[in-house]
């Protein structure tokens, strides 16, 4: 397991250069030109060549990157062009990724927490008025999609009943409560329905009858045998939703006015700022990779022939 963990910590800087490369191709070379949408489309061509210059843009290709890489590393992505023109990325990053790590997260643990009892009992009276009733609901609640019910919510709790509030006064503000209830429904509805499907695949094997025939209790046989070997699925979700925490919920946090990552990607986007764009490409694909390093070793705690392997 030791050899397995080095080899990919080893690997994990060849993919983010690989990822780092592709980025910075996209951002140089893509639709669309920063330096133009910085002066305006009538601006002189003289002033679009100094500025360029001066910004390092008219140097040769490898040399830009391997510049960038080397700033990048020590966290230092250079500065937005368009958006906040002069600042600092790293700036920009930083009040905002807390903001929607907090909010995400919250989400997450939220849908886990009462998507896997719900998969669980979904499971136990499988194929009963209760676990149609279940999963009507949860299939139900994620029919809506988010620029559809959020709306709708807003509407309804910020204009008609004045109980919530848009915008960010901090996790523990009434103006969270909504956006980490509409986050939410995705990884609860997830998580419900996985649960439900491995739980009562795993009810049916073998080695549950025989944990059965041995007289070990009912709760026993559930907790210790059936929903541990049911994890395993629900671990690749895990990874995968925790990996797009850095990524943050450009709907929800534009639609609020949540001063979080996404909103930052879609202002970055519109207005072609590519250097931030090509930042939270960068951090989003170290999230997945971290992400997935920890999946593998949680699938190790959870079953030990992997282990062994």
């Amino acid at each position: 397991m030791l050899v397995y963990l080095i080899r990919r910590l080893l690997w994990m800087p060849i993919l983010l250069l690989i990822i780092a490369l592709l980025t910075f191709a996209i951002g140089l070379y893509g639709p669309g030109d920063p330096i133009q949408q910085r002066l305006g489309t009538r601006s002189n061509p003289e002033a679009v060549a100094r500025l360029r210059a001066e910004l390092g843009l008219d140097r040769p290709f490898l040399m830009q990157y391997g510049e960038y890489v080397g700033k990048a590393v020590r966290g230092d992505f250079g500065e937005s062009i368009t958006l906040f023109p002069g600042k600092p990325i790293r700036e920009l990053l930083a009040g905002r990724l807390w903001v929607s790590l907090q909010i995400n997260l919250v989400a997450l643990l939220l849908g886990a927490f009462f998507g896997i009892p719900i998969g669980i009992v979904a499971a136990l009276f499988r194929n009963t008025p209760l676990d149609y009733f279940l999963m009507f609901g949860i299939v139900l609640a994620i029919s809506f999609p988010t620029f559809v019910l959020l709306p709708i919510l807003m509407w309804l709790f910020i204009e008609q009943i004045p109980l919530l509030g848009v915008g960010w006064g901090g996790l523990l503000s009434s103006k969270a409560i909504l956006p980490i209830s509409v986050l939410s429904l995705g990884p609860l509805a997830v998580y419900a329905r996985q649960t439900r499907a491995n739980l009562a695949e795993v009810l049916e094997q073998d080695f549950i009858r025989t944990a059965r025939g041995k007289g070990l209790s009912e709760t026993t046989v559930l907790l210790r045998h059936a929903l541990r070997n049911a994890m395993i699925p629900l671990i690749t979700i895990f990874g995968l939703m925790l990996g797009g925490l850095v990524s943050g919920s450009f709907i929800t946090e534009t639609l609020l006015g949540i001063p979080g990552i996404g909103r930052l990607g879609v202002d970055a986007f519109y207005a072609r700022d590519y250097p931030i764009i090509m930042a939270l490409t960068l951090l989003i694909a170290v999230g997945y990779a971290v992400a997935n390093l920890l999946v593998d070793l949680l699938y190790a705690y959870a079953d030990p022939r992997i282990r062994v392997q």
